[in-house]
């Protein structure tokens, strides 16, 4: 059941059933675990006893389309594009999918040259709104070409917004990315993506469950993501309302037992109120590629420590670091004030204070000492004051 050579029966089968039942059909699933794909493709062709689990009218509705469908010309459509069909126990079918039960497709159109199931072995999907801020699309781009430096697929959507984002940062860094499209994969949606996804498809790869020349519809974009979630080792949502179909992809990976990760953003944007909402949950924050690899990686891929900047001051003995911090942050005060801020006998403070002069920390006025600019710096920073 290779994906290049000319169509056996099972293949054909799988073609012809990708254009009468539609992504995500539990019952038509059942059907196929159960009578196998040709079996019900006979079925469906001479039109006879309905299969269990759909009404009268929704069986005359498969039939319907079952006299329509033409799997030969899908097939020879599909071949002058450049696309081939992958079914399920194929070499190069992901076995992550089947994780999906009777959900899974019926069999994947794709569009590229890499081989889809290696690609996913190590992929991560990237996520989110379309109308996103410069804040989400600025997020994607970094994350997918941070992913990419790192040697992982980045999957998308190939929308508008955060996909186009991630597939785009992925890209310029060199990388491999993947759209799983809600059509047929030899006409990119959304058409202002064009020229995104005839690139995808010349680098990376295009994929999809509908067949050649079928078109978008809401639902097939909600049970798209479904494909996306099963396909990668975790999703990372950047922007996302309450209502965001990227909601729905990081909850179908929750449920497949998959990393579900999200990036916060503004508590004053309705985008982020998504993404806080999963991270309130059992998704996990992340800031970076780092911090996702780290996750959904290896042993040993570790995020690097977080740390602010080291300071001057951090470098300092603890006994010259309370002389220091007993000094008033404006003004001059005596040796012996000083001292007993620090909790020190008046010579140790008199020997600290002359230690941080040579440092740079200190200056004496008269009988007094005062902080230089450079020690008022450095305390502003300590404080987040800069």
């Amino acid at each position: 059941m290779s994906g290049r050579g000319a169509p056996d029966g099972e293949r054909l089968a799988r073609i012809f059933l990708s254009r009468v039942i539609e992504p995500g059909d539990e019952v038509a699933g059942r059907w196929l675990r159960e009578h196998g794909a040709e079996e019900v493709t006979r079925r469906l062709r001479e039109g006879g006893t309905r299969l269990p689990g759909v009404t009268d009218k929704r069986w005359a509705g498969l039939l319907a389309r079952a006299e329509r469908a033409e799997p030969e010309r899908d097939w020879a459509m599909a071949r002058e594009a450049g696309v081939r069909f992958v079914c399920p126990g194929a070499s190069e079918w992901p076995a992550q999918l089947d994780d999906l039960g009777d959900t899974r497709p019926v069999g994947l159109w794709v569009r590229g040259r890499p081989s889809l199931r290696m690609w996913a072995l190590r992929s991560v999907a990237v996520v989110g709104a379309r109308a996103c801020t410069e804040y989400g699309a600025h997020v994607a781009a970094t994350l997918g070409a941070g992913l990419a430096e790192r040697g992982w697929v980045v999957v998308s959507g190939g929308a508008y917004g955060v996909d186009g984002a991630a597939h785009r940062g992925t890209l310029a860094a060199g990388g491999a990315t993947v759209a799983v499209l809600a059509c047929g994969v030899d006409r990119p949606y959304p058409r202002g993506h064009t020229e995104l996804i005839t690139r995808i498809a010349h680098q990376g790869l295009v994929v999809g469950e509908l067949p050649p020349g079928d078109h978008p519809t809401p639902s097939r974009f909600i049970l798209r993501n479904r494909v996306i979630a099963a396909l990668t080792r975790g999703t990372v949502v950047v922007e996302a309302a309450y209502r965001s179909g990227s909601l729905v992809t990081a909850r179908a990976a929750q449920r497949l037992g998959r990393y579900t990760m999200g990036v916060p953003g503004p508590v004053t944007s309705g985008l982020s109120a998504g993404v806080h909402e999963l991270l309130r949950g059992d998704a996990v924050l992340v800031s970076d590629a780092a911090d996702v690899v780290e996750l959904v990686g290896e042993m040993g891929e570790l995020a690097p420590d977080r740390r602010g900047p080291v300071l001057p001051r951090d470098l300092l003995d603890p006994a010259a670091a309370r002389v220091l911090a007993a000094l008033p942050a404006r003004g001059t005060a005596a040796q012996d004030e000083i001292a007993r801020g620090a909790g020190t006998t008046d010579d140790e403070a008199v020997a600290r204070l002359y230690e941080l002069r040579s440092l740079g920390f200190v200056e004496r006025h008269g009988d007094g000492w005062k902080l230089t600019r450079q020690a008022l710096t450095s305390v502003r920073q300590d404080h987040g004051q800069c």
